[in-house]
């Protein structure tokens, strides 16, 4: 069992410190599917944690395990949800017709976007940056009605699909290297390098702001995402013409299973040839999440959340997780499978 990270925190003045102690880190199955595996995702709304205001600090870091545990459930939705697969990424080139500009040529409007190519094809292409946008509505909802159970499910949920939109890869067609002779290239990039070198990351990534327009800023972080894509996959494909065929897979024992992987030699030639490309996302995507959370409760009122202090999950709230835990744990997949 995973043991959980644990943080220490210091203020001074306006600075926050984040002083980050490791445990030992076992994979879990199926990690190297989702959108910065499981190990990212879970990383990625802990941290968020801590970018938090006082007045919301509390509250999350009382549910520190709950959001850290549950920032992968929206990719075990995609083992039990049909319709789950498309709210994790955006096919933005499929819309780059004669080498057009995809991002002037699709509406971030979502209903403009409808009436210029269909609701079904958006759905087919991805859909992640209006998910977000549903998502914070709802999250805002949660804190309206000052539900505990939706303000965790919500949020942990919000971390995840805003970590989606920080990945090159879930902004293509190409999502892993298939159209290029590059297959594995998914779980190497957002898997396999966070679980090598993540214990050496930054975590200094300033307080959450408000977001005036999470529309836009959810678009400009695709784009941003989607700009680092050539480097992605040029990087892969020279690293691979330079390094010896027989260096470049190695055998890892997984649990039980003993799985084929990149080796750790060729995955840090790559990491290092990325110049620092994996933890810049990363960052990107844990201010991100604090933003939209500090901004769904802004949105809300800013409800007093000490009121909802030393208020567990529900039964009800565990009783939905522990069905989704094993609709996933059959491993039928609805949609997209990144890895394969």
């Amino acid at each position: 069992m995973e043991n959980w990270f644990k943080y220490k925190i210091k203020f001074l003045g306006s600075f926050l410190i984040v002083f980050v102690l490791f445990g030992m880190i076992k994979p879990e199955s199926n990690s190297s599917a989702a959108a910065w595996g499981f190990t990212g995702h879970k990383r990625i709304n802990r941290v968020a944690i801590f970018t938090l205001p006082p007045e919301m600090f509390a509250f999350y870091k009382e549910h520190i395990e709950y959001l850290t545990e549950h920032a992968v459930d929206p990719d075990k939705r995609r083992y039990a949800v049909k319709g789950e697969a498309e709210c994790h990424f955006i096919d933005i080139d499929h819309y780059a017709i004669g080498g057009a500009n995809p991002f002037e040529v699709v509406p971030r409007n979502w209903y403009k976007a409808v009436e210029k190519f269909s609701e079904d094809t958006l759905h087919a292409y991805g859909i992640v940056p209006w998910h977000i946008q549903v998502m914070k509505l709802r999250l805002q909802k949660a804190f309206e009605a000052k539900n505990v159970d939706l303000i965790l499910k919500y949020s942990a949920d919000i971390g995840h699909y805003i970590g989606d939109a920080h990945v090159p890869l879930h902004t293509t067609e190409n999502y892993n290297g298939q159209m290029t002779g590059q297959k594995g290239i998914h779980g190497l990039w957002e898997s396999r390098l966070v679980e090598i070198n993540m214990e050496d990351y930054d975590y200094f990534v300033g307080k959450g702001q408000y977001i005036a327009k999470p529309l836009d800023f959810t678009w400009d972080a695709v784009q941003m995402s989607n700009n680092a894509l050539d480097s992605v996959l040029r990087f892969e494909k020279e690293l691979t013409a330079e390094f010896p065929s027989d260096k470049k897979y190695s055998y890892e024992q997984r649990g039980n299973t003993t799985i084929q992987t990149y080796s750790y030699e060729f995955s840090q030639a790559y990491h290092k040839r990325l110049n620092g490309m994996v933890e810049r996302r990363m960052k990107k995507a844990i201010i991100a999440v604090g933003s939209f959370w500090y901004t769904a409760w802004v949105d809300a009122g800013q409800p007093d959340l000490s009121k909802l202090q030393n208020i567990p999950p529900s039964p009800e709230l565990l009783k939905e997780l522990a069905e989704l835990d094993e609709l996933y744990s059959k491993g039928i997949q609805q949609g997209r499978d990144c890895d394969h």
